[in-house]
């Protein structure tokens, strides 16, 4: 194995580097829970086969991604070759894009013959978020089955864990479900639409569970909640049959001067975290990568990710941390929160950026000044009960879970149109309702009913990472301009939709989450701009894990410290309304205990 040199200070830190660089198969898939690093490391990766000669191709299927801002370009729904990086080619999938283009070709597929009111009807049917899913899927299954030969090596950026297994679990979900089936319309559409695409998911299928073809590389940081996480991915990819699979630590730090409390409470965490990995990923071929003084931001910096003897000299002694500024904590955004007396607040934000903390902290502070709390979440990988550790009087702790809410969709559907139907129309109905697009849809039905809750009581929502929000999002919309259709004309009729509820300040407030580096803040803003052109206004961001509040003199921690004031200065500078700060903590915010100092009434 390759070893990799960091120099910091006076110290010469000797780590395991890359081996997924050694014979790398066609296919490599980074994936994990959202701020390990995954497009930092994918794209560093693609850069190291780019200079070593590979033609390769970087598709990001992450529909908030940033590897627009990390290399400079404008991201596209074709590959688009990459400046200074000669053999690269950088590829979207966007939903939308996706989604349109497979209308069309389902369109297509009616024939000449077909009149414009059976047309009309498949269009509606099309419009669904659905339709989005399977749609980015089918561009996905594409690349699976060799329609990018001319490629060396394609490598994989993908969303935040929940997502991903979603994604991936697609090809055997459609091919099961699309064996032998050839009646009726699933809400795609005729199944011709989608029987067009058996061969292609097949081949999908066969090439992620090809070890010759395929590596998953489970990227995690010395986090007990991220290598949890990367363990819950291994074994479930393993049932999908991907059982290629190497583990990747990044940012591995290793303090220079103990004598520094929040240095080395940084390290003492990570060194605790690695050492409680669990046996499966400890069976794992494992690479480990340092903690860098730089962002990775722009090719310079992403080939010296991976690069041996990458430079990190700094000075051996630096100032303590400044003050962070008069950012107030989040004990004052839940007295804010609080004097409106009920609610929906909804957290949101970039994966890892810490969106499950905050939204539990805020909830134990709403019942700690007396309200009635209900906390859930829509994030498929689902962290609250861990993050929790117990119950507490006046808080009602859930989630979303897909599986039970599809299951509860069906049984609504199936109850509802039973009667009207002979025997033979309920089996068709029932086939029809256990297509893998209904999991989306049950999931929207769900989320609108914890939204009408706030009515009443406070209910604050820890949401999936950005680009799997903005689907939802995405769904919301959708609905409510079907109920403005359907009910156009009535003017004594009197909808509100989820989506109205979003847009009213004095019912929702949105809490936007992110980490104090470049890429975190950007991402922030992109949200905020997709939520304003939605007439959603953001009410407050939160600045988590800021090292500038904690204070430090370790010469690697500060060398950073100068990109994160730059980013206080940048979100204080009209990016946002209202900023409050959660510095980086010597304990893990986890638990009642842990959670509550964070909000304490002062």
């Amino acid at each position: 194995m390759e070893i990799l040199h960091m120099r910091v200070s006076n110290m010469h830190i000797k780590v395991p580097g890359p081996g997924f660089l050694v014979a790398p198969t066609r296919h490599l898939f980074f994936t994990g829970k959202g701020g390990v690093g995954k497009t930092s490391l994918s794209t560093a990766t693609a850069l190291a086969l780019t200079d070593a000669g590979k033609k390769v191709l970087l598709v990001s299927t992450d529909a908030a991604s940033n590897l627009d801002e990390m290399l400079g370009i404008e991201l596209r729904n074709i590959p688009t070759p990459v400046p200074g990086a000669p053999g690269l080619s950088v590829l979207n999938i966007d939903p939308d894009t996706a989604a349109e283009s497979y209308r069309q070709r389902v369109l297509a597929q009616m024939g000449a013959e077909a009149s414009e009111a059976e047309l009309s009807t498949v269009r509606e049917q099309l419009s669904g978020a659905c339709t989005t899913e399977i749609a980015s899927f089918d561009e996905f299954a594409s690349l699976l089955a060799d329609d990018a030969e001319h490629f060396d090596h394609i490598v994989f950026d993908t969303a935040p864990t929940g997502h991903t297994l979603r994604l991936l679990s697609l090809p055997q979900a459609w091919s099961g479900f699309l064996e032998g089936n050839d009646r009726g319309a699933s809400c795609l559409g005729p199944h011709s639409g989608l029987k067009m695409q058996e061969v292609r998911f097949k081949a999908a299928l066969q090439a992620l569970g090809d070890p010759g073809r395929t590596t998953v590389i489970l990227v995690t940081r010395p986090d007990q909640g991220a290598i949890a996480e990367a363990a819950r991915t291994s074994e479930e990819l393993r049932t999908l049959g991907l059982n290629n699979q190497r583990l990747v630590v990044n940012g591995e730090f290793h303090a220079s001067d103990a004598a520094d409390a929040v240095a080395a409470a940084i390290e003492a965490q990570g060194q605790q975290a690695l050492a409680g990995m669990p046996a499966s990923l400890r069976a794992l071929p494992q690479d480990r990568v340092p903690l860098r003084v730089f962002d990775t931001v722009g090719l310079p910096a992403l080939r010296a990710l991976l690069a041996a003897n990458t430079g990190a000299t700094v000075a051996s002694k630096a100032s303590p941390a400044e003050p962070a500024g008069p950012f107030p904590g989040l004990d004052a955004l839940a007295d804010e929160l609080a004097a409106s007396g009920h609610g929906l607040i909804m957290v949101m934000g970039k994966g890892g950026v810490g969106k499950t903390t905050v939204a539990a902290a805020l909830a134990l502070g709403l019942v700690q000044r007396g309200k009635t709390v209900h906390l859930s979440t829509t994030d498929p990988a689902a962290h609250l009960a861990g993050t929790m550790e117990g119950e507490v009087p006046g808080l009602k702790v859930d989630r979303i879970d897909p599986k039970v809410e599809t299951q509860r969709y069906i049984d609504k559907i199936m109850a509802a149109k039973s009667p009207a139907l002979d025997a033979q129309e309920q089996a068709l109905l029932l086939e029809d309702l256990q297509s893998p697009c209904t999991e989306e849809v049950a999931v929207f039905h769900a989320f609108s009913r914890i939204v009408s809750e706030g009515r009443s009581a406070f209910v604050v929502l820890d949401t999936a990472p950005t680009g799997h929000s903005l689907l939802l999002m995405d769904a919301t919309g959708a609905y409510h301009r079907q109920m403005v259709r359907e009910y156009e004309g009535h003017g004594a009729a009197r909808v509100v939709t989820p989506l109205m509820r979003l847009q009213d300040a004095a019912y929702t407030r949105i809490i936007l989450v992110t980490l104090p580096e470049v890429t975190p803040v950007s991402q922030a803003a992109a949200l905020q701009d997709d939520l304003r052109r939605a007439d959603i206004e953001p009410y407050a961001w939160v600045l988590n894990k800021s090292v500038v509040a904690a204070g430090t003199s370790d010469p690697l921690l500060a060398a950073r410290l100068a990109g994160e004031r730059k980013q206080m200065e940048r979100m204080s500078s009209g990016l946002a309304k209202r900023i409050f700060v959660l510095p980086w903590l010597t304990r893990p915010p986890i638990g009642f205990v842990e959670l509550s100092k964070l909000v304490i009434h002062k």
